[in-house]
Parts: C-alpha cells; sequence; structure tokens
C-alpha cells in the first residue's frame, strides 16, 4: 500500500523535511477591494522545504499557487505571516532565488550567450572577466546550447529559449530555482525532453526547487513532494504527497509501476474532488 505524507484536508500541520531551508509559516496574501471587504487569495499556508528538495505544487486556477511562488521570490508581500530562506526573512527579489517564467523572460536584441550574461554581470560583480566567461559557457554546455549561443531569441525554438532561462537562472548559482508553470507553453515532445534536461542538472547539482505545475505526470516524475492546493479563494494546503522514486529516474519504469498509478490517482481524485465542488 502506498505511503504518503498526506494532510487532512484545510489543515496545516505538516511533516517536516530534514532541515527547514525555506520556511513558510501562516501565510496569507490578500487584496483590497471596494467595498472594503479583503480578496484572500492564500489563507493559512504553512510549508517547509529542504535545501536539496523538489516540492512542485498543483491546484485548479485560481488557488493561489502562482502567487505563493511570486512570494517566495520576493515580487509580492505577504498580508501576513512569514516566509524564510536560510534563516532570513524574503522582503524583496534576491540573487539566492531565480525565477523562470513560462514566457521565457528573454531580452529580444540580446543573443543567448548575451542573455545569460547579463544576468552574471548584475549578481556576481566580484568575478573577473575570464570567470564570467567561464561561467557562462559551463552553463550554455549545461543546457546544450553551445551552438545556439550567438543565435538571437527570434532565431530560436520555445524549447531553447526556455533552456536560455533555465541557465540564466542557474548561471548566478542561486540558493534556490523558482520555476512558475516552466514547460507549459511548449509541445509534448520538447516538453518531455527539457523536463528530463532539468531533473538531470537537478540531479547533478542539488538545491531548493519549488515548481508550479498543472501536470500531474510532470510532478511525480520531477518532484520529491507534490503539494495540493485547495480551491480559491482563501486557499491552501489540502495534501502534501511524497514520491516515493529515487533519484536518477526512469520515466518509463516509473510508469509501468503500481506506485506510480497509485500516487497519480490519489492527486487526479484530490483535483476532481475540488472541481466537482467548484462546478
Amino acid at each position: 500500500m502506498m505511503e504518503y505524507t498526506s494532510l487532512p484536508i484545510n489543515t496545516q500541520t505538516e511533516v517536516l523535511p530534514r532541515r527547514g531551508f525555506l520556511e513558510i509559516e501562516n501565510l496569507v496574501k490578500s487584496y483590497p477591494t471596494p467595498d472594503k471587504d479583503n480578496f484572500v487569495v492564500l489563507d493559512g499556508v504553512n510549508l517547509t522545504i529542504g535545501e536539496d528538495e523538489y516540492i512542485s505544487v498543483i491546484g485548479h486556477s485560481g488557488c493561489g499557487k502562482s502567487t505563493l511562488v511570486k512570494i517566495v521570490a520576493g515580487l509580492e508581500k505577504a498580508t501576513s505571516g512569514s516566509v524564510r530562506l536560510d534563516g532570513q526573512e524574503i522582503r524583496k527579489p534576491g540573487a539566492e532565488r531565480m525565477m523562470v517564467f513560462q514566457n521565457y523572460s528573454l531580452l529580444p536584441w540580446l543573443t543567448v550567450r548575451e542573455n545569460i550574461r547579463l544576468a552574471v554581470d548584475e549578481v556576481l560583480k566580484n568575478a573577473n572577466r575570464a570567470e564570467k566567461i567561464s561561467i557562462v559557457n559551463q552553463h550554455l554546455a549545461m543546457v546544450n546550447l553551445t551552438a545556439a549561443a550567438d543565435k538571437y531569441p527570434d532565431e530560436i525554438s520555445g524549447g531553447m529559449k526556455q533552456r536560455v532561462g533555465i541557465a540564466r537562472a542557474l548561471a548566478i548559482r542561486p540558493k534556490m530555482l523558482l520555476m512558475d508553470e516552466p514547460f507549459g507553453a511548449l509541445d509534448a515532445l520538447t516538453r518531455g525532453k527539457l523536463q528530463r534536461q532539468v531533473l538531470d542538472i537537478w540531479e547533478n547539482n542539488r538545491q531548493a526547487v519549488m515548481m508550479i505545475t498543472h501536470d500531474v505526470d510532470e510532478a511525480i516524475y520531477m518532484s520529491d513532494r507534490i503539494v495540493l492546493m485547495t480551491n480559491g479563494p482563501a486557499a491552501s494546503i489540502g495534501e502534501i504527497l511524497k514520491v516515493p522514486f529515487e533519484h536518477p529516474r526512469d520515466r518509463a519504469a516509473m510508469r509501468n509501476s503500481k506506485e506510480y498509478f497509485d500516487l497519480r490517482n490519489h492527486a487526479l481524485n484530490f483535483l476532481d474532488r475540488y472541481f466537482a465542488q467548484d462546478e
């Protein structure tokens, strides 16, 4: 029988990982409305992520999952509660937390190499020219883009653009990688290849990762734990599922296992239950 790290709906007590690297405590996010009643997006979120743990967050549209990752990135501020990374309160964006967006966010007038170098120049100010060139080349090779280094964004595919964004995020050596549906705009074949590349990079360079996704299969394949959000407004964590497969992972072998189908069905049943409640 599958063993889940599972929480009753609307209960926020959590089984913690080995070390509290990212700590989200009693987080509430609300927005004022014209009638003076606050619109509550997130209500009482508690989550702890380990320093080398890969977490995926799933929920229906409007459950606040993108808002949650933006708060961790420092792009939004919590209304109440606290978010700490390595013991330090997060109050604004910082180079120790890098974000990868669905829409690539590349500067079209810069080449692939220059888009990555821009981040390196901005953050690694004490590195000399040779060190910066080496870092950029290393990360181009890491995402298999050396041959496309001098091309512009409109000369490369969507999958390649996303790889540039990932290389740019990793090149400044952040403590934590944040990804908001990073594969959502890609076709199925490209998405699968890029998932494997990102997982290869993470398995060889472990760090904390928080990924927002709508794809249950993607979450199981890539994550150590899956955070299932209840519906918004006033969304919270409904369940946290532990993924039982060791890294590195074999996608085909996983999909042929009973454990995979048990976990997948559990997650889908949770989401279906909330979808039905929303109708």
